[in-house]
């Protein structure tokens, strides 16, 4: 049974910030896979409601898992459910997709693939005049179809019902047959050696064809993929031209982009009208 809670030290823990103390419990649940709610509030002297309330937002972030009674390391084999990533760091993915969109002129071609960020710069491109997109997600289809008189060219193969994408050998022939200005591509997770990581063997197929055939490619990723370690391997950070995200990178990977001569193109708030 852990000790009472010593009120001094509770003010203690608190006074180094919140984000000091959900950043150490990350790193104790890497360490450990899974700890339990009781045994991170006796470890860092604060309530079991600090605590919950600690891994509601870590998991909403992305760094960890939310499980009964505790928290563990975010899944390598399942990704969140779709519905709830639409709206998981909205406004980041807004940000992400304007700066993402301004660096897009018009004129010119457009791969877009799987996932909510690639989506959120889709949003931001209604403004640009003759575009022509090349897609496998019927998300971004319909919408820009909706408000644009862009040239839309949807990929073939077979539709995932959960979120719309379009996957398979069929979409990586249609995808194949061009040879595009730029791409926008989202990703999973990304490892502290450069590796893009994803859940889907067939997204990740559907990927690949796309950086083979863009003459330059845009990485738009929110700062949870910074913890994220899915096991199917898309590329790696070298093949990207510019890499938005919403917050700086981890250092190693900062490092990494330099040396590589890859852009990083940080949306923080300050980048708001």
């Amino acid at each position: 049974m852990s000790r009472p809670l010593d009120r001094r030290s509770e003010d203690r823990v608190e006074a180094t910030g919140v984000e000091g103390r959900r950043s150490a419990i990350v790193a104790c649940v890497r360490q450990r896979g899974f700890v339990t709610i009781e045994a991170l509030a006796a470890q860092f002297g604060v309530t079991v409601q600090t605590i919950r309330r600690d891994l509601n937002e870590l998991s909403a972030e992305g760094r960890l898992e939310r499980y009964r009674g505790g928290g563990g390391l975010p899944s390598s084999v399942e990704n969140i459910d779709y519905a709830d990533r639409r709206v998981t760091l909205l406004p980041e993915k807004t940000r992400i997709g304007r700066l993402a969109a301004s660096r897009i002129p018009s004129h010119c071609s457009v791969f877009i693939n799987i996932g909510t960020t690639p989506e959120a710069v889709a949003r931001e491109l209604t403004h640009h005049d003759d575009l022509s997109i090349i897609t496998n997600n019927l998300n971004v289809a319909l919408s820009l179809a909706e408000t644009t008189e862009f040239r839309i060219v949807v990929a073939g193969g077979t539709v995932r019902n959960r979120d719309g994408a379009v996957l398979g050998q069929l979409t990586c022939d249609t995808l194949s047959q061009f040879r595009v200005d730029m791409a926008v591509i989202g990703i999973s997770g990304i490892d502290a050696d450069g590796a893009l990581l994803d859940y889907d063997y067939e997204e990740v197929r559907a990927t690949q064809t796309i950086l083979a055939h863009a003459r330059k490619t845009f990485l738009v990723a929110d700062h949870t993929k910074f913890t994220r370690r899915p096991m199917v391997q898309v590329g790696r950070l070298e093949q990207v031209d510019t890499f938005f995200t919403d917050r700086m990178p981890p250092s190693e990977i900062v490092a990494l982009m330099e040396r590589q001569g890859v852009t990083l193109a940080v949306a923080d708030n300050a980048d708001e009208p």
